[in-house]
């Protein structure tokens, strides 16, 4: 069965859109991690042009971010000062990531961007993923003489103007997380992404945050800040496809209910070690479509 996206100007069927959007949301309940980096390449792949499919996945996020920060909110597991100050580093990240994507897409170098940043991404996650999995199977031995890291970075440690963040256990400079927010604003904007995979282990190791508010304050700024990108792609660049963004929804809400149950029932290890792998394969195929010579090099599209 098929329906036509507006935005996008093209036909596709409705399983596999929401196929799609099943198996993302899939691995989202099986391994903790969004899939939003994970959404956009494929929907690349499918035919989806580059820029409608960044602005139609962070519409999906937030949609799939709401019942994530209610459940933490109900355990006490959000800290809402921290939340606040990455959430105005995101917004501020997200608007400058704007104007740089509608830069982008007037000299015509937006889907290369998309592409090349997906590629490094990508790239570095997956090995980074399959380091710790293989680790924790035992196939690479871990070095002895690691020591343990510090409660948070000693550059972070000197910034000026420290507020207490009482849920979170630090006495830090806001200047530190707003800029860390600030990144992920422009990564969301630009890529489609929540975030979340850059700013869960920043937030541990760079910060210093207790782990127990981690996940629900990440998934606060997540909301709000893939919020605002929805508004500004579809004020700016008019690239949301809220067709799309339905049916992925759809499907992810499903996939991550399966995923969840199925993730009891596996060794956590060797999914991180399946996911990595999907990653760099997907790494992989983008960065091949960079250097790949096209059947057809010129190609003429109706408005």
């Amino acid at each position: 069965m098929d329906i036509y996206l507006p935005v996008a100007g093209l036909s596709v069927n409705v399983l596999v859109i929401v196929g799609l959007g099943a198996v993302v949301g899939l691995l989202t309940g099986m391994v903790g991690v969004g899939g939003g980096f994970l959404t956009t390449p494929i929907l690349i792949f499918y035919g989806i042009p580059p820029a409608v499919a960044v602005a139609s996945s962070t519409t999906q996020i937030t949609g799939a971010s709401v019942s994530g920060v209610m459940a933490h909110r109900r355990r006490k597991g959000v800290d809402y000062r921290m939340g606040a100050v990455l959430v105005a580093g995101g917004t501020l990240g997200a608007l400058a990531g704007g104007g740089l994507f509608r830069l982008l897409q007037d000299t015509g170098q937006i889907d290369t961007a998309i592409a090349l940043l997906y590629v490094i991404l990508l790239g570095s996650i997956g090995l980074l993923m399959a380091k710790e999995a293989a680790t924790a199977l035992e196939i690479i031995k871990p070095n002895p003489r690691k020591k343990a890291g510090r409660r948070h970075n000693p550059i972070i440690a000197v910034l000026p103007m420290r507020w207490r963040f009482y849920q979170s256990g630090l006495y830090i400079s806001p200047l530190a997380p707003l800029a860390l927010g600030f990144f992920s604003g422009m990564l969301t904007v630009l890529l489609g992404v929540g975030g979340g995979f850059l700013v869960v282990p920043a937030m541990i190791y760079l910060l210093g945050m207790s782990a127990s508010v981690v996940v629900g304050t990440s998934l606060l700024q997540i909301l709000f800040v893939t919020a605002a990108t929805t508004l500004i792609h579809a004020t700016t660049t008019k690239s949301v496809d809220i067709v799309l963004a339905v049916l992925l929804l759809l499907g992810s809400v499903v996939g991550a209910q399966y995923g969840a149950r199925f993730a009891q029932k596996a060794k956590p290890e060797l999914l991180r070690m399946v996911l990595a792998i999907i990653v760099l394969a997907v790494a992989l195929r983008m960065g091949l479509e960079l250097g790949w010579r096209p059947p057809e090099i010129y190609t003429v599209q109706g408005l």
